[in-house]
């Protein structure tokens, strides 16, 4: 079973934990990321703060994105259970804004998938931030360490595929 909840509501992480538990009694693991709103800017040695974020989405459309991140992460890291919660409206600094859970039998599998969930929800999950503090207001793009998780997820694939090439290959022409 799998969730993606989006809500303006702040969430329990012990709460959620409780309900995995519950949901997957065969996990050996379960890893959680929470993710909070920074009170400063992304600048170094910046003393200006962030009063808050104003996220919106597209109904509909960012769970359905935000499934297909969960089910592509289940091919490659199988998994009992994971769930996406991501708030959207005024978030003030220091309030939790995301949490991604996976339950697994396996550790390794818990922990990739729950990278692999949160580098694609940074880049493809329909959400557009605004960051208001004492510069103003700005809106948030994309971030070039965020772009550069999912290639290496992606560069990992390619990686992959050549091995596996290669071996059929060898394989064939034996």
């Amino acid at each position: 079973m799998n969730d993606v909840i989006i809500c303006e509501a702040n969430f329990d992480v012990g709460e959620e934990y409780a309900k995995i538990c519950e949901q997957a009694p065969s996990a050996g693991a379960i890893v959680f990321f929470v993710g909070l709103v920074r009170d400063l800017y992304d600048t170094q040695g910046c003393a200006e703060t962030v009063e808050f974020l104003e996220l919106e989405h597209y109904p509909g459309m960012t769970e359905s994105l935000c499934q297909e991140i969960i089910d592509q992460a289940a091919l490659r890291f199988p998994f009992d259970l994971a769930r996406i919660i991501h708030r959207v409206g005024i978030i003030h600094a220091s309030e939790q804004i995301v949490m991604v859970a996976v339950a697994s039998r396996h550790r390794d599998n818990a922990f990739q998938a729950a990278q692999f969930i949160m580098d694609y929800l940074k880049t493809r999950a329909t959400f557009w931030k605004k960051e208001v503090g004492t510069r103003g207001e700005q809106w948030l793009g994309k971030k070039n360490k965020d772009v550069s998780a999912v290639e290496r997820w992606q560069q990992h694939d390619s990686a992959h595929n050549s091995a596996e090439s290669k071996t059929s290959l060898t394989v064939n022409e034996k």
